[in-house]
């Protein structure tokens, strides 16, 4: 068949497949992000390439799959700058910066020192050949230590909690440990990257030289472009094209350091004003096509990349593991800094839950990761399943320890709108 009309039929199937799973869940009472990362394993070699086996084979040949892997960057590159873009400090947390400090410290540093305590164990067993231990066991540190902040937002927005004092904790608390992950993912693909002990400075360098452009020069320049040609907080199409072609620029840059292009988008997204009517346009503008259309081919390709070796006897043990320890991690390290705060233990046990949540933020580090050599099929597909479990499981935990409330919000969220 015709590079073309294979590619339309991919993306019909792919497209159709996460909106009705999305769709499925939503009915649940969960994001509906959650049934499209289930798509993407539905779509995979464990579910349809088992079922089908022959009509897999044709709809996704290899050879097919360029065309997708492209538009898959582009949706995350999209998607990292309105991540970078709507990362602010919400309101109600600028007063109670210390105990969103608090929860994003020990609900970072909790679940790296589990996921560097098991790494020796993980290592022995589901690393590639050839990976260090220190690079691969830094990755599995941030990889359980992820919190998707634009889930987490989603979440709460549906339960009407975006406004409430556990919300604006976690929220906050969220927005930093993000960042600090993310810096810290950084450095672990620029250790990879490097190849040797020279060409990890050289790329570190890189990494200064391109926050400082970006922060000391080009957020200024934006300020005021967008002063000048969009005081109203929606920019033309020139003006839009303009920023889109600053996203893009820096992705460029973060790809031509050894870097994932994701790391440039969202670093740009950052230096944008934090303008909540620019934040809604672009939205309404970029995110919109990223999440209906370009995110649901990247979840369709992390399912391609599992693999039903780690659903064996002896994987599922190590998946049991990892998923415990991911678990325990954000619980423990989200309750223990609320309550540092000052929290009584329901709110404290609910800001733990919803640390948990690790959505899309997690799959964009597991692709970083396996696009880096960093983890395998098998190690891969551990992690998405971990990713669809804790994020999951944040509602009904939610309901758990916030009683009545949050039970009816619940239930206003699944039902129709």
């Amino acid at each position: 068949m015709e590079p073309l009309p294979i590619l339309l039929l991919q993306l019909v199937v792919i497209v159709a497949t996460a909106r009705a799973c999305g769709w499925v869940l939503r009915h649940f009472g969960q994001p509906s992000v959650v049934g499209e990362m289930a798509a993407g394993i539905l779509l995979g070699p464990v579910v349809s390439g088992a079922l089908f086996p022959d009509t897999h084979g044709v709809l996704f040949a290899a050879e097919s799959l360029p065309p997708l892997a492209a538009l898959s960057n582009l949706g995350l590159v999209l998607f990292m700058l309105i991540v970078g873009a709507e990362l602010r400090a919400p309101d109600g947390v600028r007063a109670q910066v210390r105990a969103a400090g608090a929860v994003a410290l020990l609900g970072l540093l909790l679940p790296m020192a589990l996921g560097l305590a098991i790494s020796p164990w993980l290592h022995a067993r589901v690393a590639p050949e050839g990976v260090a231990f220190w690079p691969f066991a830094l990755f599995m540190a941030v990889a359980l230590s992820i919190t998707a902040f634009p889930v987490m937002a989603r979440i709460l927005k549906d339960r009407g909690m975006s406004q409430s004092r556990v919300g604006q904790l976690a929220m906050g608390a969220a927005a930093l440990a993000d960042v600090m992950a993310w810096v810290m993912l950084a450095l672990v693909v620029a250790l990879v990257g490097a190849g040797d002990a020279h060409g990890f400075p050289r790329i570190i360098a890189g990494i200064v030289a391109l926050a400082v452009v970006v922060f000391g020069l080009l957020r200024p320049l934006y300020a005021g472009l967008l002063r000048r040609h969009a005081p109203d907080g929606r920019p033309s199409a020139g003006m839009l094209a303009v920023i889109l072609g600053g996203a893009f620029a820096c992705a460029a840059a973060t790809e031509w350091l050894g870097l994932h292009a994701v790391f440039g988008a969202f670093l740009f997204g950052a230096c944008l004003p934090r303008d909540d009517r620019l934040l809604r346009f672009l939205v309404e503008r970029i995110e919109t096509l990223a999440i209906v259309l370009l995110l649901p081919i990247f979840f369709a390709l992390a399912g391609l990349s599992t693999t039903a070796d780690a659903f064996s006897p002896a994987s599922l043990g190590v998946m049991a593991v990892i998923v415990a320890v991911a678990v325990a991690g954000k619980l423990a390290g989200g309750t223990a800094g609320a309550r540092i705060a000052g929290y009584g233990w329901r709110d404290s046990l609910a800001t733990g839950s919803l640390m948990n949540a690790r959505g899309l933020m997690e799959l964009i580090v597991m692709k970083v990761g396996l696009d880096a050599g960093l983890i395998g099929p098998e190690l891969f597909t551990m992690l998405l399943v971990m990713a669809l479990l804790t994020t999951v499981m944040t509602g009904p935990l939610l309901i758990l320890f916030g009683g009545r409330a949050a039970a009816d919000a619940a239930r206003r969220s699944s039902s129709p709108a």
